[in-house]
């Protein structure tokens, strides 16, 4: 008797480290991302650290009670004694020289201090005595919005704390000089309240923020999208050429579609990934400019924001080709690392880096969100301005875009050199010229 039925096919049994790896990496990627992103906005202002502020004294100075005074000066020194130099980069700075480093985003706000501070502050004391109508003294604190919403909300902060102190030393110092020329008169209390704070703390932005900046974070969001479409076009480049090349199934729901693969090498594979990567650059940035513009976003330098978007795209997509050439599946992992985990939180777009962690803010120096940043933010913010961080998100880039073409260039080329062709499958090899 035959026996008609088909052999059944025992299941393969899986290797149980095979099921553990995406368990672990699952696992290892969440503890980076909690590391990161929570590390660095839980308390900006527990992670203060060299947040640059600077100091303008203008005051001139008058004779007080007979002697040669400068208040301007004593507050100056105050300041610079009691602000902890660990937290806060205190800059003694001239007003021109302030006004530079605030239109270039070096410094997050200034305190200034007028040049008829002291002679203010003696007109005030004597008021206290005699009557008349008197202002008090004015320290202007200037914020620096368009180097971050955040970073001005902790500039407002420090400058209250400090002018707070201010403020009682002088009242202090003013109501002891007032109570010994008044003698035994009496000092009204309007005197009296009036010496308690006896300065005008006056807060102002410097330069503020034009609208459709969404309070300065368009300049963030601008550099999120180009980011994201770098890293994520960089994949669905990777995956539909491979697919079209043969080299992994086309998958469409339920249904797939194998095509025989081609005889291809890896670096000729990678030169046709980093052309289609070419070509989509400068169509995606086109579309951001074009979609902010009808969103009314503010954009003073359309054709550099264009330009530089396409070289950033370009960037990203092109090192991201070459880490999955190079590292194959694993690439994957690196290129999110690298972009998108440790990326954001060292960017500077929502927490500036004097108020994050010291370890994160050490990434900076290489991280590519946070060279981007700096450059759309200058395109956005600082009318293109190169000290003002496009220098060094423009040849940042660039070195990035080096690096990327490097590693592939050389990874792809060690495979087939070596023989290493994928699936096993050999390529053409170029006909030798004539001779």
């Amino acid at each position: 008797m035959t026996d008609n039925t088909a052999p059944t096919r025992k299941p393969r049994n899986m290797p149980i480290r095979e099921w553990l790896a995406p368990i672990t990496l699952v696992t290892i990627l969440a503890a980076l991302l909690g590391t990161m992103y929570l590390g660095y906005t839980a308390d900006p202002e527990k992670h203060l650290h060299d947040f640059p502020i600077a100091l303008v004294n203008q005051d001139v100075g008058d004779t007080v009670g007979g002697k040669p005074t400068n208040i301007g000066e004593q507050i100056t020194s105050a300041l610079s004694d009691n602000i902890p130099a660990d937290k806060i980069d205190l800059r003694p700075l001239g007003l021109n020289e302030a006004q530079q480093q605030l239109q270039n985003g070096e410094v997050y706000g200034a305190i200034v201090i007028p040049g008829d501070f002291t002679k203010r502050v003696a007109i005030l004391g004597a008021a206290s005595i005699v009557p008349g109508q008197v202002e008090r003294p004015i320290i202007s604190v200037l914020t620096n919005p368009r180097a971050g919403t955040l970073a001005a909300q902790i500039m407002n902060t420090v400058a209250d704390e400090a002018m707070t102190q201010v403020n009682s030393t002088v009242g202090a110092q003013l109501a002891e000089q007032v109570r010994a020329a008044a003698g035994t008169t009496p000092l009204s209390g309007a005197a009296q309240l009036q010496l308690t704070e006896p300065i005008d703390i006056v807060v102002t932005a410097y330069h503020p923020l034009p609208e459709g900046t969404g309070q300065g974070l368009a300049a963030f969001f601008y550099t999120l999208v180009l980011l994201i479409v770098g890293f994520s076009g960089a994949m669905m480049i990777n995956s539909l050429a491979d697919a079209s090349l043969g080299y992994i199934p086309a998958e469409y729901g339920p249904w797939h579609k194998t095509t025989a693969p081609a005889p291809i090498s890896r670096w000729r594979t990678l030169l046709v990934k980093w052309g289609i990567a070419a070509i989509s650059a400068p169509l995606a940035s086109g579309v951001f400019l074009g979609i902010g513009t009808l969103l009314n976003m503010a954009i003073e330098r359309p054709l550099m924001l264009f330009l530089y978007g396409t070289l950033a795209i370009a960037a990203i997509a092109v090192t991201a080709l070459s880490v999955m050439a190079a590292f194959g599946t694993a690439g994957l992992m690196i290129n999110l690392i690298v972009f998108v985990v440790l990326g954001i939180p060292s960017s500077s777009g929502t927490i500036p880096l004097e108020a994050t962690p010291r370890w994160i803010a050490d990434m900076a120096t290489f991280e590519p969100m946070h060279q981007i940043y700096l450059a759309v933010r200058a395109i956005l913010f600082f009318d293109g301005h190169l000290e003002a961080g496009l220098a060094q998100g423009l040849w940042m880039t660039l070195a990035g875009l080096a690096i990327g073409l490097i590693l592939g260039a050389i990874a792809t080329h060690t495979y087939d050199l070596r023989g290493l062709h994928r699936l096993g499958i050999e390529h053409r090899h170029e006909p030798a010229s004539a001779q």
